[in-house]
C-alpha cells in the first residue's frame, strides 16, 4: 500500500472579509448574490415535545439560495452555535476552488463557535435544483435549504414548457432528540436504535402525526385549473429514500442534479438522500383536494426492519379550497419493500438532446478501472487482534473494498496544497478491487452468522486515491450483503458522473459492459446503487483539489463508506488549485502560523488495524 502523509491540526486565521455588492446596474452581466447564515439554536415544538435544534436564520427548511446561471454567491456564515460547523454546497462543481467546498478536515477546519467564515463560488455552467446542508454528522436534517439556478435567458429558455409557478419541495426527517446526541451515539452504539420520529414536507410533518389528538399543520400547495408547477424536490432525509406520489396526478421528469434529462412521464417519483428530481405537474385533475404522499422504503427481509414514517401533505384546487368539499384523495403508494421500484424509475434516466443545450460527449477512452465494494464489517474499536463475540470490542462500521474511513484530524487539502507534513500519518490508497471474490449479493449472508462471519473483518484507514489531471475514470459500484441489503445512493464532491449502465445482482463485465448507455448517459452528482445491485460510472478528473466520495445515507458516512478523491494540478495556472482564501478558519490555534511552520507540526492519527480478510 502507498503511504502519504498527513498535516497538523492547525491553519491560517485572518479576520472575515466581507464583500459588497456592486451599485452599477448591469442587466446583462453576472451579479453577486449575497446571504448571511446565522446558526443558532432555537426550540421547535412538534409531536407535543419541544426540541432544541440548530437551524439557519431560526427557520427549517432554511434559506434558499435563487441565483442566475454565471452567477457569483457569497455567503457570510456566522455560528452562533455550541457545534463546529460547515456548509456544504450540495452539487456546486466548485471549479479550482475546492477550498470552499465545506468538509470538515478534508477541505478545511470547521468554524468553531463564535466564529464567522464566508464562503464564496460561482453556479457558472449550472442550471436547476441543487441544495445546500451542514456537512457535521447528523445536523443536516435541519441545516439545509435549497438553490436554485435559473438560465441567464430566463424561463421563457427552459427546455421543457414554461411552468406558471416554481416550487422547492423538500422531503426531510423529524428528529425528536438533540441530533448532537444521536451522532455520539451513532458512533459508539452503531446508531441502529435511534430513529427519525416523523417525515416532513417543506418541514411539516402533516396530519398522519398529532399531538394530543390535534393534527400536524402539512404543507399545502394551492393550484389553479390547468395551470402548471415545477417541483424542484430535494431529498435531505438522514436515513431514506423515498417514494413520493400526488393522488390522481403525474410527474414529468424534466432534470435531476441540476442536468437536464429527457423529458418523460411517471406517477411515481423515487428519490434518494442528496438527489435532486426537477417535475412539471399539470393541474388537470378535478376541482378537489389531493394528498401528496411521500413514504420511506426499505430494504425487504431478511434485511433488518426498522421505523419508516410517511408524511403527506395537500395538493389543493383554488375553487375546492371551500370547506366541505369532501374528503382529500389518498393515492395508491406502493409496497414499502418494493425497491426495485427505485431501480426502474432512475434506469428511465437520460440526457436531454436539445439544442440550446448540447449533450456532453461521454469519454471513450478510460485510463483508470475500479471496482468498489460497499457494505458493512466488523473492526475492532483499538489494537489489532479482539475478540469477535465480544461487543465492546467490537464495532460496526461501513466500508469501501472492505476499508472503513478514519476521519483525519487535520484538513486534507491544505497538506496537499503545500506538500507537507510529518510521515508519522498515512494515507492508505483506495484499492482498484475488493481483497476477496464472494458472491456479493448472496442474501443468506444479511443476517448475522457464521456465514458472514469469514468477510466481516476489516479495519479503519484514512483512505485516498490519486488521479493525474484530466484523467478519465470507471467506477462498479456494487452493493453486498454482508449484514445489510441497503441501496446506497453515492456523492461525488467536484464532479457530475456520467451513469453508464446499472443492474441487480452482481456485475459481470463480460455482459454488462456491452450494455453501457455511451450516448446519452445521466449525468449524476448522487448516483443511487440499487439493492443488492450495481452502477456504473464515468467522470473526468479535471477539477483539482480533494474530494469526498461517500454514501449520502448518514449512517453509513458516520460508519466509514467514505473516501478522498485527490486530482493533482493540470500543467497551466488555469488547471491548477489556486491558493486558500486568506480568511480561511483554524483548528482553534490562537497563534498565527504561516503555513510551511504550522503544517510541520505534526499529529499522530491512530488507525486501529485488524487482520483483514
Amino acid at each position: 500500500m502507498k503511504g502519504w502523509s498527513l498535516p497538523t491540526a492547525a491553519a491560517v486565521v485572518a479576520a472575515t472579509i466581507f464583500f459588497s455588492l456592486s451599485t452599477m446596474a448591469l442587466p446583462a452581466a453576472s451579479a453577486i448574490v449575497e446571504h448571511t447564515f446565522v446558526v443558532n439554536q432555537m426550540n421547535m415544538t412538534h409531536l407535543c415535545k419541544e426540541t432544541l435544534v440548530t437551524v439557519v436564520n431560526g427557520q427549517v427548511p432554511g434559506p434558499t439560495i435563487e441565483v442566475t446561471e454565471g452567477d457569483s454567491v457569497t455567503i457570510h456564515v456566522v455560528n452562533k452555535s455550541p457545534h463546529n460547523i460547515t456548509i456544504h454546497w450540495h452539487g456546486v462543481k466548485q471549479r479550482r476552488n475546492c477550498w470552499n467546498d465545506g468538509v470538515p478536515m478534508v477541505t478545511q477546519c470547521p468554524i468553531q463557535p463564535d466564529q464567522n467564515f464566508t464562503y464564496r463560488f460561482s453556479v457558472a455552467g449550472q442550471e436547476g435544483t441543487l441544495w445546500w446542508h451542514a456537512h457535521v454528522s447528523c445536523l443536516r436534517a435541519t441545516l439545509h435549504g435549497a438553490i436554485i439556478i435559473r438560465p441567464r435567458l430566463g424561463a421563457s429558455s427552459y427546455p421543457f414548457p414554461k411552468p406558471d409557478r416554481e416550487i422547492p419541495f423538500i422531503i426531510g426527517d423529524w428528529w425528536a432528540m438533540d441530533l448532537a446526541a444521536v451522532a455520539r451515539r451513532m458512533k459508539q452504539d452503531n446508531f441502529f436504535d435511534y430513529f427519525p420520529s416523523a417525515s416532513t414536507i417543506n418541514g411539516k410533518l402533516g396530519d398522519l402525526f398529532n399531538c394530543s389528538g390535534v393534527a400536524e399543520d402539512g404543507f399545502v400547495l394551492d393550484v389553479e385549473p390547468g395551470k402548471t408547477y415545477l417541483l424542484r424536490i430535494i431529498n435531505t432525509a438522514l436515513f431514506s429514500e423515498y417514494f413520493l406520489k400526488i393522488a390522481g396526478h403525474k410527474f414529468t421528469v424534466v432534470a435531476s442534479d441540476a442536468n437536464y434529462v429527457r423529458p418523460y412521464t411517471t406517477d411515481l417519483v423515487v428519490i434518494a438522500p442528496g438527489e435532486t428530481i426537477d417535475a412539471l405537474v399539470v393541474a388537470d385533475a378535478a376541482p378537489g383536494k389531493y394528498y401528496m404522499v411521500a413514504m420511506p422504503n426499505q430494504a425487504p427481509l431478511p434485511d433488518t426492519q426498522t421505523p419508516e414514517p410517511s408524511t403527506r401533505g395537500m395538493m389543493q384546487y383554488s375553487s375546492s379550497s371551500r370547506p366541505g368539499n369532501g374528503a382529500p384523495v389518498a393515492p395508491v403508494m406502493p409496497d414499502q419493500h418494493d425497491v426495485v421500484q427505485s431501480f426502474y424509475f432512475h434506469s428511465n434516466l437520460s440526457s436531454l438532446r436539445h439544442p440550446r443545450h448540447p449533450l456532453a460527449p461521454v469519454p471513450k477512452r478510460v485510463d483508470e478501472h475500479l471496482f468498489i465494494t460497499l457494505g458493512l464489517g466488523i473492526a475492532c474499536r483499538r489494537g489489532l487482534n479482539c475478540d469477535r463475540e465480544d461487543e465492546k470490542e467490537n464495532i460496526l462500521v461501513a466500508t469501501m473494498n472492505n476499508i472503513s474511513f478514519l476521519q483525519p484530524t487535520a484538513p486534507l487539502l491544505a497538506a496537499h496544497y503545500y506538500h507537507v507534513g510529518a510521515n508519522k500519518d498515512e494515507l492508505q490508497e483506495l484499492p482498484d478491487k475488493p481483497p476477496k471474490v464472494f458472491n456479493f449479493t448472496d442474501p443468506s449472508l444479511i443476517p448475522i452468522g457464521p456465514k458472514e462471519k469469514a468477510l466481516e473483518r476489516t479495519y479503519v484507514a484514512t483512505l485516498a486515491r490519486w488521479f493525474r489531471y484530466g484523467s478519465v475514470v470507471e467506477m462498479v459500484f456494487q452493493s453486498t450483503s454482508i449484514m445489510q441489503g441497503d441501496s446506497n445512493p453515492m456523492h461525488l464532491h467536484g464532479h457530475d458522473m456520467f451513469v453508464l449502465a446499472q443492474g441487480l445482482g452482481n456485475f459481470d463485465a463480460a455482459k454488462d459492459r456491452a450494455r453501457y448507455n455511451l450516448v446519452d448517459p445521466p449525468l449524476k452528482n448522487t448516483v443511487v446503487v440499487p439493492n443488492l445491485g450495481w452502477v456504473a460510472i464515468r467522470f473526468v478528473a479535471d477539477n483539482p483539489g480533494v474530494w469526498y466520495m461517500h454514501c449520502h445515507f448518514e449512517f453509513h458516512l458516520s460508519m466509514g463508506m467514505t473516501a478522498v478523491f485527490i486530482v493533482e494540478d493540470g500543467p497551466t495556472v488555469n488547471t491548477s488549485l489556486p491558493a486558500p482564501p486568506v480568511d480561511f478558519p483554524s483548528c482553534g490555534r490562537k497563534d498565527n502560523l504561516v503555513p510551511d511552520e504550522f503544517y510541520l507540526q505534526t499529529q499522530e492519527i491512530t488507525a486501529s488495524r485488524i487482520d483483514g480478510v
